[in-house]
């Protein structure tokens, strides 16, 4: 949603009869909450912004919603039902004519369509895109965490296993989502960055050498740590249950924020993390020792065999 949207926001909040109101943005949109107080408060509302960090609509401000009557969270979509939550999109655009890059890159009929929650609105418009340049595109229908048709998260590629699909199309920015897909789905990815206008190749091998690596340095850990979220989107303590059961060694661990230095402090030889699952896979450099997914944790723990090594999301 852009400013120009506020009207429709504050016929929103009117119908709830919210008076305070809370919100709530992920790091990239941080910079409009002022203009969005300003423009909230102008109209008669009581305006609390949330400056803590935020990583997805599994991570709201409760704290904060505790003070207010509604809390607005920008940008994502919900993954679960907050009856006293607005989940405001944030709709970024761009011409489907920029798919032109990728289809060099395509070789096959059959492509399965995927994005992030900032261009589910522009599907349509993609699938009409790639039909017109002869592919048959298919499109996961919303479900779960990602309610959107064709909408994959960092933690959720359900969108991406589309029956029949014998390639994935992913347009969005970064790497993680589709590198995700190709060790979820075992198909070949195209990476298609709409805003820069790029596109590659992806391949899962380079994860999966990191991964190997830091699994094998853990092997030598004499304490585990099971990391458990305490923010309500993120929390596996049924998870983390059966992980602590695999080894005398480790012990469950609940963190809202899992920082360095809090991991440093704890002083445990290696980590499992529960929490949410790029954690693992993105922050790996920052960590003091090994932060394993509880895939990873069960290979190193004699559960499950490499061959069938996934990467960790939460449904």
């Amino acid at each position: 949603m852009s400013l120009n949207g506020i009207s429709e926001l504050i016929e929103k909040l009117t119908a709830r009869g919210a008076r305070t109101v809370a919100l709530q943005f992920p790091e990239g949109l941080k910079r409009k909450a002022g203009e969005y107080a300003r423009a909230l408060h102008d109209t008669g509302f009581s305006v609390i912004v949330s400056g803590d960090p935020c990583y997805g609509a599994c991570d709201l401000a409760l704290e904060t919603l505790a003070s207010a009557d509604v809390l607005v969270h920008f940008g994502h979509a919900p993954v679960d039902n907050q009856p006293r939550v607005i989940f405001e999109p944030y709709r970024v655009d761009f011409d489907p004519s920029v798919l032109e890059k990728a289809l060099p890159l395509l070789s096959r009929h059959t492509i399965g369509l995927v994005t992030t929650v900032q261009h589910v609105h522009l599907i349509p418009a993609m699938e009409a895109y790639l039909r017109s340049r002869g592919f048959d595109s298919r499109v996961a229908p919303g479900s779960g965490r990602t309610p959107h048709p064709g909408q994959v998260l960092g933690c959720c590629f359900t969108a991406a296993k589309i029956p029949g699909a014998e390639e994935i199309l992913f347009v969005g920015t970064g790497v993680f989502h589709p590198v995700g897909m190709a060790l979820t789905t075992g198909l070949n990815v195209i990476a298609l960055d709409p805003l820069a206008g790029t596109a590659e190749e992806v391949s899962s091998e380079a994860l999966r050498r990191k991964r190997f690596a830091v699994m094998e340095k853990a092997r030598g850990a004499k304490s585990v740590g099971i990391i458990v979220s305490t923010k309500q989107g993120q929390q596996r303590m049924e998870l983390a249950r059966h992980l602590a059961s695999l080894s005398p060694d480790a012990v469950i661990v609940t963190m809202r924020e899992v920082s360095p230095d809090e991991l440093l402090n704890l002083g445990f030889g290696c980590y499992v993390n529960t929490a949410c699952p790029r954690l693992a896979y993105d922050d790996q450099v920052r960590f003091p020792v090994p932060v394993l997914s509880p895939q990873e944790f069960e290979i190193i723990c004699g559960r499950r065999n490499w061959d069938e090594y996934a990467i960790d999301e939460i449904p």
